[in-house]
């Protein structure tokens, strides 16, 4: 069989020869045309081989990267900024997790967090899911520089997963903060943090959403969720720390993830630092938080349809069920089957919404509420009080 296979090749290669000879090259030009032809074709598949094309390619190269190049500037001075404003943490606390045969056992909580000034004070500001449970004592900050810390004070919220922690420390670099309504979506921002224990690490990537509520976070306890999305790698470990504009500016607290395999998979949640700093002043100045109310039962069923049937094209506000006797709602005149369609211009996406705005609102505001009721649309004035003890939603 080898020797019909070589046969063959030289009887081509003969008739080869024949047409170079026919066509008027030598063999040996016959063979090199042949491959540098076949060369060419190969190489040609990744792009041009001749030297002026390429110089070409790099000069146009070399006008084009300008804007990355700008671009991968600005992000290495951000995290230069940034960097040493950034921390590790490590808590011990007694977990569920640990109980064995009735006791429970310290657990090792790791997170991240920021280093800002608040107050006069010089605070870290990181997720309660992070220390939650720990005392100063059990609570060991990292710094930049390779400092250990611990904390003076702690004071957290539950409803929001808001900590802060006063360090008696005042010679470190404390981070900006920005405006988080400001924020639009395509934004982009840069997330920092120590996931899987990999302290000062740094992702990039945009705003990809904004609102986001009614978020599943397992043991959490959060209720009043108003979380900006970022496909900018968050992963366990990254809760705490700061997600960044591109102005140097401190505009979320990175604090959850979407995953269904316990890592990143491009969905991360941060709340807006104007959300964070309403409830982290509260805590510094009075040591709790007092949260407003409206005194309004909302309907969580309120949908398209019933939307429509109001009268309205598209599923915007939140439907009222009952007006709590002696309220702000009921004293500005609100009732039973109205639907409340903007608060102080911001158009209500659905119940949830109206709960967090009020909840995250000052006692004694006055607020300006558009209401929809039989097919017309005016304002009412209401002036928010502290909320009770229990009260039924807002």
């Amino acid at each position: 069989m080898l020797i019909k296979l070589i046969k063959k090749g030289v009887v081509w290669a003969f008739v080869g020869l024949l047409f170079a000879l026919a066509a008027g090259l030598s063999p040996a030009r016959a063979e090199e045309a042949g491959r540098v032809k076949t060369i060419t074709i190969a190489v040609d598949r990744y792009g041009p081989v001749d030297q002026q094309t390429r110089a070409v390619l790099q000069q146009q190269l070399a006008e084009a990267v300008k804007v990355l190049q700008a671009q991968a500037n600005a992000t290495r001075l951000i995290a230069k900024l940034i960097g040493p404003a950034v921390v590790h943490i490590e808590a011990e606390v007694l977990g569920r997790r640990a109980l064995q045969h009735g006791a429970a056992r310290p657990v090792e909580e790791a997170g991240s967090g920021i280093l800002v000034q608040l107050d006069g004070k010089t605070c870290v500001f990181t997720n309660r899911h992070v220390i939650a449970g720990a005392t100063p004592d059990k609570v060991r900050i990292s710094l930049a520089d390779g400092r250990i810390i611990q904390p003076l004070r702690i004071w957290s919220d539950p409803e929001t997963d808001v900590a802060v922690m006063e360090v008696g420390v005042s010679d470190v670099i404390t981070a900006p903060l920005g405006n988080s309504d400001e924020v639009e979506i395509g934004d982009f921002v840069l997330a920092f943090g120590s996931p899987f224990g990999l302290s000062h690490s740094v992702t990039f990537g945009i705003i990809s959403g904004k609102g986001r509520r009614d978020l599943d976070l397992g043991d959490s306890n959060v209720r009043l969720q108003d979380f900006l999305q970022t496909d900018a790698a968050i992963n366990p470990g990254n809760s705490g720390g700061p997600l960044v504009n591109l102005n140097g500016e401190v505009i979320g607290i990175n604090t959850a993830i979407a995953s269904s395999s316990g890592g990143n998979e491009g969905v991360g949640f941060a709340i807006p630092i104007n959300t964070f700093l309403f409830t982290a002043k509260q805590l510094v100045e009075k040591g709790v938080v007092t949260r407003a109310f409206l005194g309004v039962t909302l309907d969580a069923r309120f949908d398209y349809q019933a939307a429509q049937q109001a009268g309205l094209q598209q599923l915007v506000g939140t439907r009222v069920v009952t007006v709590t006797p002696d309220s702000p709602a009921a004293k500005a005149g609100l009732q039973p089957g109205d639907i409340i369609l903007r608060m102080d211009g911001k158009l209500i996406e659905n119940d949830a919404h109206l709960i967090t705005l009020v909840n995250m609102s000052e006692v004694g505001k006055e607020v300006t509420l558009q209401v929809l009721r039989n097919g017309h649309i005016f304002d009412v004035k209401a002036v928010l009080v502290a909320r009770p003890q229990n009260p039924s939603q807002g």
